[in-house]
């Protein structure tokens, strides 16, 4: 059943007895499915459940799993000790400090990222949300602030929301850590990132975000958990922080639903 429709229906019932109110919520969660029957949020297939897919999809998504590199999110073959770093993250070290992602950017992860992006499935967002709150556990709990990576003007206007901040805004529902998504900013458009080699990604976004001078205050100190969809080589997100680091950020860790560690390309 839809979550806003259980707290609708909660406010009606909140002055009953905690019985009669649980009586009340299955009642309309009942008829709730037969209206709109819980279906699997990829194939449609009948679930029992809202926001969620059936087993079959859901061993399509290709989970990240430990042990994985402490800096770049990276899985590794094995742990190498308490702090694990791959061969990448001690070749170059990353400006934010901390990279967690759900997935391999490939499959239905790549798919659903896909129709959230350029479908308008808000209906992903749940789910989604989850997953990256579940993932990113323990850089949230560390976190006094979510962050959303910006899309440039045009694009927003294009395309009439911020797939980042929709996600930001689940897990900031889920914690109770603030989103911020009006401090950091896009200063100019970038080009696609499509097809470009790792450095060519690196100049496109080099110098396109800023925190807005009137909202440094609220950067300034925070350990900021920055939210992206996917991170292919790292360029977006360096940037970004490199922006919050300007600002005062005391630290900047980095959560997607997605990382492209073989052939993927984000779209």
């Amino acid at each position: 059943m839809p979550t806003r429709d259980l707290k609708t229906f909660d406010s009606i019932a909140a002055s009953g007895r905690p019985r009669f109110r649980a009586r009340l919520r299955r009642a309309w969660s009942g008829l709730s499915d037969l209206i709109l029957p819980p279906v699997c949020l990829s194939c449609r297939e009948p679930m029992t459940a809202h926001n969620t897919l059936c087993a079959g999809c859901w061993m399509q998504v290709d989970f990240i799993r430990p042990p994985l590199c402490d800096r770049l999110g990276l899985p590794l073959p094995f742990a190498t000790g308490e702090v694990s770093l791959s061969a990448a993250a001690m070749a170059a070290p990353p400006v934010y400090d901390r990279a967690r992602a759900v997935a391999h950017y490939s499959g239905l992860m790549r798919r659903l990222i896909r129709d959230l992006k350029f479908h308008d499935r808000d209906d992903l967002t749940v789910l989604l949300g989850g997953w990256l709150t579940e993932t990113g556990k323990d850089l949230l709990a560390e976190a006094d602030l979510i962050v959303p990576v910006p899309l440039s003007r045009s694009r927003l206007l294009h395309r009439r929301f911020n797939q980042a901040a929709r996600l930001g805004g689940e897990i900031s529902a889920r914690t109770g850590i603030a989103m911020d998504p009006l401090s950091l900013v896009r200063v100019r458009a970038t080009a696609s990132q499509v097809g470009l080699s790792r450095s060519e990604r690196e100049q496109n976004v080099r110098g396109a975000f800023a925190v807005r001078e009137a909202r440094r205050d609220r950067i300034d100190g925070r350990r900021i958990v920055l939210v992206d969809d996917v991170i292919t080589t790292g360029a977006t997100v360096a940037a970004a922080t490199r922006a919050l680091r300007r600002a005062g950020a005391e630290r900047v860790d980095v959560l997607a639903l997605a990382m492209a560690t073989g052939e993927g390309q984000a779209d």
